[in-house]
């Protein structure tokens, strides 16, 4: 008997609806967000990656271990992990009976500033995005063991307080938890009851996902205006699900991609080192040629909201300022490096704007719309 063509847009809004019972978003883009990835997870093997699922907020009591439930009760295979070693995760994703869907709560005890650095886990992490990944580990007995390759790609979710390792937040869709409004009502969420009700979701988006297969496979989704590089990796395969789904999808899943992405920057703070740049475009040396090294450091540490003024209980000197941008280059391929400026009746050592301009072009985000004016007095002899 062949089984009734399931509509993909219909079923998508009740999970959606399923979701809203129990879970308050920042933003309607994570309901959809959250909606197309429970039905992407149904169809890995479609996909050259997977994009994480990070709920993440500032304070405990904000909805994440609530929204990895009702995720829990949608996705095939869910494996809740906390606190579990790297090795339990590659060899249970290997295991080759079916990929499991791997539920990281607490993910701040393992990547908070208390958890040491767990680069095995990180690694796990990185690995599975890509449909490629592998782990390598050594198996057998002294000198006996052979290297063999693990598969790590899977889907995974994760919900922790704070903020992720920048290699893992860029390869994750971001949702910024936060505590409920007065306002905001929730049902409560019974498993006894609930569980069978998400349950019965989970199967018909498993059925959906075999009579989608081929709409999916392959599938080259456009693009957002905007939206490229990274960002595309991350949204390409819920956006392939949302044109094969229909109806509303394609037009709500960019609208949300839209939004995401740009919430996303605005959050991302980069590197260390791309802050440095940025900072010393933006605010530094706005409208400035040149400076001296120790005026930079003076208007860095002074800067708020900024880390200058304390890197591990120590101000910016001129050491690391030195070091940090000798790891980025000028236009002519050296390394940015102090040079001389003359200053009335001495030469001091300072940072030219025309050494620094193409580290900017290449790794700052776009300037304020408004630059800053430069400070009074601070115009530089030539």
């Amino acid at each position: 008997m062949t089984p009734t063509t399931i509509d993909g847009a219909a079923l998508l809004d009740e999970v959606e609806a399923f979701h809203r019972r129990f879970n308050v978003f920042p933003t309607e883009a994570a309901f959809v967000a959250v909606a197309l990835w429970d039905a992407h997870a149904h169809l890995l093997d479609c996909f050259d990656s997977t994009p994480r699922i990070a709920f993440l907020s500032p304070e405990p009591g904000s909805g994440k271990t609530r929204a990895l439930e009702i995720v829990e009760t949608l996705v095939p295979q869910p494996m809740t992990a906390v606190n579990a070693s790297a090795a339990a995760l590659f060899r249970s994703v290997s295991a080759g009976t079916g990929k499991p869907t791997i539920l990281f709560d607490e993910i701040d005890t393992v990547f908070g500033p208390k958890a040491g650095d767990n680069e095995e886990l990180r690694g796990f992490l990185n690995a599975g995005h890509r449909r490629t990944g592998v782990t390598y580990r050594c198996i057998g007995d002294g000198g006996q063991q052979t290297v063999q390759a693990f598969p790590s790609y899977c889907a995974v979710a994760v919900a922790g307080l704070g903020s992720l390792p920048d290699t893992i937040l860029s390869r994750s869709v971001v949702i910024r938890m936060r505590r409920r409004a007065r306002n905001e009502k929730v049902e409560p969420f019974r498993a006894r009851i609930h569980e069978a009700e998400g349950h019965a979701l989970r199967d018909r988006l498993a059925t959906w996902a075999e009579q989608a297969r081929d709409r999916v496979m392959g599938a080259w989704p456009d693009m957002p205006d905007g939206v490229s590089d990274r960002p595309a990796d991350v949204w390409e395969p819920l956006l392939a699900v949302a044109d094969a789904i229909g109806g509303h999808w394609p037009d709500r899943a960019r609208e949300a991609c839209v939004t995401l992405v740009k919430a996303s920057k605005v959050n991302d703070k980069g590197s260390l080192g791309v802050r440095l740049l940025t900072d010393l475009r933006d605010h530094v040396m706005v409208g400035i040629d040149r400076l001296p090294t120790v005026a930079i450091l003076d208007r860095l540490n002074a800067l708020d909201d900024a880390p200058w003024a304390d890197l591990n209980g120590k101000p910016l000197d001129n050491r690391r300022l030195s070091r940090m941008l000798a790891e980025y280059m000028t236009a002519d391929n050296e390394p940015i490096a102090s040079r001389n400026i003359k200053t009335a009746g001495s030469v001091l050592k300072g940072y030219y704007a025309t050494d620094l301009h193409d580290a900017w072009q290449r790794y700052c985000p776009p300037p304020p719309e408004s630059p800053l004016l430069p400070l009074p007095g601070t115009e530089n002899a030539a």
